[in-house]
């Protein structure tokens, strides 16, 4: 029996799709169930226009057998099968596809697909074995034949036994090596494994002999082992299935089932989509974060389904990063894939489905704000932080999306609230939407800089994450209010003092230079306080980098020493101001003492480092003296 060579460029051609197409050599048995399936698909196609042909689905499987004397693994279908002609010209013809000729002859949509388009899955099952053979008895046939190939070396085409419609693969089965482990393919529960994995939605029964212990017959405590044969797929997937079929609990199932966490969802998305692109998908606002979630080893991605095959187990392209929290899955028949069906194409069926996915996340985390505040302040606090990366990320483009979804702790209402809630408590006088910084609410509350703002009773936010600030700058306003920190220069507040103040500044002009003299480059300015009512000293900025920003830069591993342009402020009213002006007419040393002092106590309630703790202590000394 003569050796025929594939109709292909060459072996190297071969070579690749074995070795380099598919990254994980299990997907095998993902594409060899997926032709099994799309062989019964065929005569489901043709009873649709053949009279004389019937489907009853009860009669379509496709059943696994592995064989571990013989080192053989068998995938058995009851499917249209292939002549002698299909045999030479689907498998003789390195990629090209039975599949895609019998799709594109075939425009029948009724929510079946085939999805064995490319060709070369079928040859994926030589990554795994020395020789493949299949042995295939087509409908329109009443001969069998045998195909039979070791690779890229060729193959034969032979008649065969065999009495009804379908086809058989036997795959030998790789010996294993200290490096490859072969032999997995061959375990019980490494095939049930792969299956439920990529599988598991297969429309019709994948059966498998199934070994179990059970208790003997008339024995209380005595067990054997019995092979049964058994459906190992769901085949119906939850997502095909009427939403009102389904109760919380079957989501929640499907959830745990599905691995996609250890905690209980918060609220569940279902969509069936018949429009532009067709998909299904079922996405979940997960509790709690992973435990890596923020870090770079987190990957973000929904499963990726193509006609009920998993495609991909995470696929980055479904979710903007901002969203990269949502747990859940999508199955479309019409996206485009390419030929190892491990990575999908970019392009616009992709783009609208992320984007019809962005949109229905963000309505269901507002109803969940809505309507149940309590669970979207433990989402929040989960995930409050990556939304807030979403704000300042690709320089505020998404700050649309995202700006109804952020809270912050409010210093009237002492509970976290929206934008929205507090622009709508804003009295008709005030200008901007106020905001400190600082590591807790409880040292915010003790700050300085809060003093006058609290005192015109307006509501401030608590910024206490380092992203905090860094988001705001780049959504600058909300509802055409600008955003103020208590420590800008100009709070947009009326002073009732304030011709009062500003002559006080006038006349102590000298000093405040003669501090900033002292103090040197440490600071931009020394200026009398618009701000300050009980406390003596604080630090402010001047310009867009702000003392807390300084802080989180230059904690950063570049080391980028980004300095703010610090300005110490003196409350005029307080009876330091005057021991300095006294210091200031009589004893110059005693006024240098009394600049670094209140220079230093305000990097403390700032929470910055002092240069010098020893000397700040030794000041602190001369003072008791």
């Amino acid at each position: 029996m003569a050796k025929k060579e594939f109709q292909a460029e060459s072996k190297k051609l071969l070579d690749m799709m074995i070795n380099s197409i598919y990254t994980q050599r299990e997907v095998f048995l993902r594409e060899l169930i997926s032709n099994a399936s799309d062989a019964i698909d065929k005569i489901y196609y043709r009873a649709l226009t053949d009279d004389n042909l019937s489907f009853n689905k009860e009669n379509y499987y496709i059943k696994v057998v592995p064989n571990k004397d013989e080192r053989t693994l068998k995938i058995i279908d009851t499917g249209i099968g292939m002549t002698k002609e299909d045999l030479e010209s689907n498998l003789g013809v390195i990629a090209k596809s039975g599949s895609h000729t019998f799709k594109s002859e075939n425009e029948v949509k009724d929510g079946h697909d085939i999805i064995g388009q490319f060709g070369v899955g079928f040859y994926a099952a030589f990554m795994v074995s020395d020789v493949v053979t299949v042995v295939s008895k087509s409908i329109d046939s009443d001969e069998a034949y045998k195909w039979e190939s070791t690779g890229s070396d060729g193959y034969t085409i032979e008649s065969a036994e065999k009495n009804e419609v379908g086809t058989e693969i036997t795959l030998k089965i790789k010996e294993s090596t200290e490096d490859d482990n072969y032999d997995e393919f061959l375990e019980e529960y490494r095939l049930k494994q792969i299956i439920k994995k990529y599988s598991d939605f297969i429309r019709y029964p994948i059966k498998m002999d199934v070994t179990e212990s059970k208790l003997k017959e008339g024995s209380e405590d005595e067990y054997e082992e019995v092979v049964e044969e058994q459906t190992v797929n769901t085949m119906v997937p939850i997502w095909k299935k009427n939403k009102s079929e389904l109760t919380d609990e079957d989501y929640e199932n499907f959830y745990n089932e599905k691995h996609y966490g250890f905690d209980k969802p918060l609220k569940h998305i279902h969509l069936s989509v018949d429009g532009t692109v067709r998909y299904n998908a079922i996405l979940f606002i997960p509790e709690s974060a992973p435990y890596n979630y923020y870090s770079r080893e987190y990957e973000k991605g929904l499963e990726l389904y193509s006609s009920g095959v998993l495609i991909m187990e995470k696929s980055p392209e479904l979710l903007p990063d901002y969203f990269s929290f949502v747990k859940g899955m999508v199955d479309s028949e019409d996206l485009s894939l390419n030929i190892s069906r491990e990575m999908l194409q970019h392009d616009r069926q992709l783009q609208i489905i992320a984007k019809n996915i962005s949109k229905k996340i963000k309505s269901q985390l507002l109803s969940l704000l809505r309507d149940d505040r309590d669970s979207y302040e433990k989402f929040y606090k989960s995930f409050g932080q990556q939304l807030k990366f979403g704000l300042y990320s690709d320089f505020g483009q998404h700050k649309e999306v995202l700006q109804d979804l952020i809270l912050f702790y409010s210093s009237t209402e002492k509970k976290m609230v929206t934008l929205e809630e507090y622009v709508s408590r804003m009295p008709e006088e005030q200008k901007y939407i106020y905001y400190a910084t600082g590591d807790s609410n409880e040292r915010i509350d003790k700050l300085p800089q809060t003093e006058v703002v609290a005192d015109k009773g307006y509501e401030i936010l608590y910024f206490t994450e380092e992203i905090d600030e860094f988001a705001i700058k780049m959504l600058m306003s909300y509802k055409e209010k600008e955003f103020k920190s208590v420590s800008s220069g100009d709070l947009g507040i009326e002073d009732e003092n304030k011709e009062e103040k500003e002559e006080a500044e006038t006349e102590n002009k000298d000093l405040f230079a003669e501090m900033k003299t002292i103090l040197a480059d440490k600071v931009k300015d020394v200026r009398a306080s618009k701000r300050l009512k009980s406390h003596p000293v604080v630090i402010t900025a001047d310009g867009e980098i702000s003392i807390e920003m300084e802080k989180v830069i230059n904690a950063m591993p570049d080391d980028q020493n980004i300095k703010a342009d610090k300005v110490l402020e003196i409350n005029i009213d307080h009876e330091v101001f005057g021991a300095l002006k006294d210091a200031f007419a009589n004893d110059q040393d005693k006024l240098k003492l009394y600049t670094n002092l209140l220079y230093n106590q305000a990097l403390l309630i700032e929470g910055l480092p002092i240069n010098d703790p020893v000397e700040f202590t030794n000041d602190i000394c001369k003072v008791m003296v």
